[in-house]
């Protein structure tokens, strides 16, 4: 491994700019830096759901999907660099089928809720959304590999159906939207 941090504060980033992982320079708002700051945000925010109590098998999944966030935040980082492949995304559509079949088709809108490990999975999924739409964002000024967004896409997916999961697990039940209220 490189050169270890230790110095958190370099002074560099004072002039708005932050350094690639390329050595490059650019803007702290650009969309590159966007993209993976907000895939570093919604990995935290992983990490927040894995202080919960959780499932044995739900905890090891989501610990192998903060893993992949970091390289997916890498590979963004990197212009060229690829971290995330074709077989990373295939587990996670393996895994958002292994659990999706046990689980009852839907027939309303869930609303985010149903216990605390299910509302912060929702949190969760909401993030990674967002990382997917600054990634693409990112896609129409740069090349980004389309490795990166159907990962996203399919975590964010997989995110929802580990909320209807646990949200049974906590004993709380789905929320479910009612559009006649009044």
């Amino acid at each position: 491994m490189g050169n270890r941090l230790s110095k958190i504060y370099t002074r560099t980033g004072d002039d708005g700019t932050t350094g690639l992982g390329d050595g490059s320079r650019v803007a702290k708002d650009s969309a590159r830096v966007d993209a993976y700051g907000t895939v570093d945000e919604a990995n935290s925010t992983i990490g927040l759901l894995l202080a919960a109590p959780l499932p044995e098998d739900v905890h090891a999944l989501l610990t192998s999907i903060q893993h992949q966030l970091f390289d997916l935040g890498g590979e963004l980082c990197i212009p060229g660099h690829a971290a995330i492949s074709d077989a990373d995304i295939d587990r996670l559509e393996a895994r958002l089928d292994h659990y999706n079949d046990a689980l009852p088709p839907l027939k309303d809108f869930i609303l985010p809720g149903g216990g605390e490990a299910a509302a912060r999975c929702h949190v969760a999924r909401t993030v990674v959304r967002r990382a997917e739409r600054g990634t693409v964002a990112l896609s129409r000024q740069e090349a980004v590999r389309p490795q990166a967004i159907r990962y996203l896409n399919r975590l964010s997916d997989l995110l929802f159906v580990l909320a209807r999961v646990l949200a049974r697990h906590d004993g709380q039940g789905e929320v479910l939207w009612r559009h006649e209220r009044r």
